[in-house]
């Protein structure tokens, strides 16, 4: 591990329609790290992801997030994606009529654009999309056919980390990517991750449930409860919670939110 800091939040709090979610939440990241945030339903774990990536319908209220030496929160969403910023969505969205092919083109040469560097030719780009579709184990005919139109929910996941193959970013946020996947599927986008995990990139997996990190080693495991994280530990600590549940760190926090 690295001294570097890759993302640091401090204090963040976040709320929509003048309601409280997020409400004072810390957290380091440092490249070549893996970190897994659990939870309860409630607590505010997609509220996390979706403040970081600059979700308009989230108000922050209070804090800082700092990425690679830059104010997070003070860019457009899109400034987020081009400096290394990745959410790999829950429930990935259908875009008819746009091509995978042409919709990762048009995303690789905007981030290309933001740094001054000269566009893909389409024969560069379909060189690089074939590399990376091997790394998750992307159908052909899956990648050219419009974004995630008639894919299946393990098909739409690995799209996306296929997206994220391509993208290459410093930072993925993965919203729950097991929802709704088969072993065999889970495996697969799992393996994917972990075939571009490497010294200079970073994963926050953001899970509700331990079986992803069987196949997503976490480094940091932490329990997102009432919009802070209350509890940080090692690997272990997400077998803890697939035993005993969360109830254990509800009655410890409500404990001390009682006394104090």
């Amino acid at each position: 591990m690295t001294d570097e800091i890759l993302l640091k939040v401090s204090g963040l709090r976040a709320g929509i329609e003048g309601r409280e979610i997020l409400r004072g939440v810390d957290l380091t990241v440092r490249p070549g790290e893996v970190h897994a945030i659990m939870g309860p339903n409630g607590s505010g774990k997609s509220t996390f992801s979706g403040v970081l990536t600059g979700n308009p319908v989230y108000k922050v209220t209070g804090g800082s997030a700092i990425f690679h030496g830059l104010d997070l929160l003070s860019l457009d969403p899109a400034d987020r994606s081009h400096e290394g910023l990745f959410l790999s969505f829950q429930y990935p969205v259908e875009i008819p009529g746009v091509s995978m092919v042409n919709f990762m083109r048009a995303a690789v040469n905007a981030k290309r654009k933001y740094f001054n560097q000269p566009p893909l030719s389409a024969g560069e780009f379909l060189k690089m999309m074939r590399q990376k579709r091997e790394i998750v184990e992307l159908d052909n005919k899956l990648a050219s056919r419009s974004v995630n139109e008639g894919f299946s929910g393990g098909e739409k996941k690995r799209n996306e980390i296929f997206q994220m193959a391509v993208l290459e970013p410093r930072l993925a946020i993965l919203d729950e990517t097991d929802s709704g996947l088969d072993i065999d599927a889970l495996r697969i986008v799992a393996g994917g991750v972990n075939k571009l995990k490497t010294s200079q990139n970073a994963t926050i997996v953001i899970t509700h449930y331990q079986r992803l990190l069987d196949y997503i080693k976490p480094d940091f495991v932490h329990v997102l409860y009432k919009g802070r994280i209350v509890k940080t530990g090692g690997p272990d600590l997400a077998l803890e919670l697939e035993e005993k549940g969360y109830d254990w760190i509800k009655r410890e926090i409500d404990g001390e939110d009682e006394c104090s």
